[in-house]
């Protein structure tokens, strides 16, 4: 009788354990992607290579344990074949020293000492780690090229005035940039994400299109449903709300 009850009592200390993991993980997953979005910008990366580097630490951690591997050098490994994968090269010394100025704001360049080398080692290691772990698959079809055709679909039927207006497509993008905080990135096929990132914009500023025998997303992307597109948008909302928790 008191094996089975510590039995019990181990196996409920462990769903304790992994239902606290549940909560704290996708919150340490935001601001890991925050850190390489912030960084990447301050590299001077172009919105493809960034969102390469992100999804690159989303697939990473699909499969790999959050509580084995760092995650902020994971990111720092990710941004660095990032730029080998969009032809965006970036030195080891400038992501060291962005990344640390992130840390540490207040602080100088790191030294070419010990610990600079060790850390950049690190870097070089783990990028062979991610590429392993991902088979070597670490090119991706990103959103933003679908964007921008149903960008142009959608400005064309609206008139002149309600475009120029109306921030419909900074908002989009604002979207699809945020999008890469989460794993909806990775989960769903870009022209789906794309055309939600729009749907949520005009959404949000309650632009109504044109109506004919079709709704404007189906004649834009004919593959995706309604119930998609609101799966969709709710994981993205659930973005939002999670950056209110992570501030």
């Amino acid at each position: 009788m008191s094996t089975q009850a510590s039995t019990s009592g181990s196996v409920n200390e462990a769903r304790g354990r992994r239902s606290a993991e549940d909560v704290e993980d996708p919150k340490k997953h935001f601001r890991v992607c925050r850190f390489i979005i912030d960084t990447g910008v301050k590299l001077g990366m172009r919105s493809v290579p960034m969102a390469t580097a992100c999804a690159l630490y989303h697939r990473f951690f699909q499969s790999a344990n959050l509580q084995v591997y760092e995650p902020y050098l994971v990111a720092m490994s990710a941004i660095y074949l990032a730029g080998k994968v969009e032809e965006q090269h970036l030195r080891t010394r400038d992501i060291i020293n962005v990344c640390h100025r992130y840390f540490h704001p207040e602080s100088e360049p790191l030294e070419l000492d010990g610990k600079f080398w060790e850390l950049r080692d690190s870097i070089v290691h783990c990028e062979l780690l991610i590429l392993r772990q991902l088979n070597f698959q670490v090119s991706f079809e990103h959103p933003h090229k679908y964007l921008l055709q149903y960008l142009l679909s959608v400005r064309s039927l609206l008139n002149r005035h309600a475009w120029s207006r109306t921030p419909i497509a900074e908002t989009a993008l604002a979207v699809l940039k945020d999008s890469y905080h989460g794993t909806v990135c990775v989960r769903h096929k870009p022209q789906h994400l794309a055309l939600t990132s729009l749907y949520l914009a005009l959404q949000t500023y309650g632009v109504q299109l044109p109506r004919g025998e079709l709704a404007w997303w189906q004649v834009v992307c004919a593959d995706i449903t309604k119930a998609q597109i609101e799966t969709i948008m709710s994981e993205l909302l659930q973005l939002y709300d999670m950056e209110a928790k992570c501030t």
